[in-house]
């Protein structure tokens, strides 16, 4: 099947399509709900994250904001510190920007066309069609990530999917399976059924309503399609966490615009040289020799503040994009000096409410 389908080809596909999907549908919050703020909630809280980890999130963020102007209201740390945890926080920032827009510029009413709810702050082509589509019913395109490889399969594409050419395509395919009534229905079924039965690897053709419709399939090369993405080379780096303590406070430092996890709270971090740390064989932790002097400079000259680094606490591996980070974790004692910078001091049961990176909070947990 492709974009110049006949129309009782398209019939048969959406008949089939929504059959499957009334009987196979998972219950999710977002799906309960013609409201269009939270269903663009949910859609910016599912870009790069599962279905089972934003459902939490999306219960406390409702509760905690239950409509565009109760977040357009709210405080950029209170909204991070229920988005913590649930990574690339810039879409955190991006909600509160959007919901003053929508405040300001629509009177509160969240906007009914593709074209301004695309303007709004951190939303795409595919948001806009999601909110469009399942709020309004209107016949709003979608191509993301689960319906892209349905499309490229049903359509037989064996090009790299993000080529302009190839992004033309599947959204001329998205668009001509769509129809006048009802297309909110069939825009969440083709991302259910790519989701559930369209998956990456080990596909459940047997179980796909429009398997007939398939080029992919008909071809035998459904494992081939899509291309595989390539991948980017990773960089690896060493740094190094310092929980500074002084008295029953703790150094926190806010990340700025342009550092990762931007407006969230941070320990001390620092680069860490390679050359000074070798890891145990078994990986529990790093051997250390030589390695507190340097950590004490770094932190002086990062934060303004000289320190005495007491104890090794443990490492942490984490990444970030194509950064993988070996992040060993120290705490150390304020010895003299004011901390300069975005920085401040904490007790532990502040730690609790501010905003803290996903490390900074396992840190602050074992301090």
């Amino acid at each position: 099947m492709d974009e110049h389908a006949g129309e009782d080809e398209r019939r048969a596909f959406r008949r089939r399509l929504l059959k499957w999907y009334r009987a196979n549908a998972r219950d999710l919050p977002w799906r309960r709900t013609g409201d269009p703020y939270r269903i663009w909630l949910s859609e910016i809280m599912l870009q790069q994250t599962t279905v089972a980890a934003v459902i939490p999130y999306y219960e406390r963020f409702t509760a905690a904001y239950p409509d565009v102007a109760s977040l357009a209201a709210s405080e950029e740390e209170d909204v991070l510190r229920l988005w913590e945890g649930l990574g690339y926080y810039s879409r955190a920032r991006n909600l509160r920007r959007a919901a003053a827009e929508v405040v300001d510029r629509f009177g509160g009413e969240f906007p009914r066309t593709l074209e301004d709810v695309q303007s709004l702050p951190g939303v795409g082509r595919y948001t806009a069609g999601a909110v469009v589509s399942f709020a309004y019913d209107r016949p709003a395109p979608i191509v993301e990530a689960n319906t892209q490889r349905l499309y490229a399969r049903l359509l037989a594409l064996d090009a790299d999917l993000t080529t302009a050419a190839a992004k033309d395509r599947l959204w001329a395919f998205a668009e001509s399976v769509l129809p006048r009534r009802s297309a909110g229905a069939v825009n969440q079924a083709l991302m259910e059924l790519g989701s559930q039965v369209c998956r990456p690897k080990e596909p459940d053709c047997g179980a796909c309503p429009v398997s007939d419709h398939c080029a992919a399939l008909a071809a035998g090369r459904v494992a081939e399609i899509p291309r595989p993405k390539k991948r980017p080379e990773v960089t690896e780096l060493i740094e190094a966490c310092v929980a500074v303590r002084d008295g029953d406070a703790y150094l926190i430092r806010q990340r700025q615009e342009g550092e990762w996890w931007a407006g969230l709270w941070d320990f001390v971090r620092v680069p860490v040289a390679a050359s000074l740390v070798s890891a145990v064989p078994d990986g529990r932790g790093p051997v250390l020799p030589g390695v507190f002097g340097p950590v004490e400079a770094a932190v002086r000259g990062a934060a303004g503040v000289e320190v005495s680094v007491d104890e090794w606490l443990r490492e942490i591996r984490h990444g970030v994009t194509r950064y993988r980070i070996r992040l060993l974790c120290f705490s150390a004692t304020r010895v003299r000096g004011k901390p300069t910078g975005e920085a401040r001091w904490a007790t532990a049961a502040e730690l609790a409410e501010v905003p803290l990176t996903k490390t900074a909070r396992v840190v602050a947990g074992i301090l």
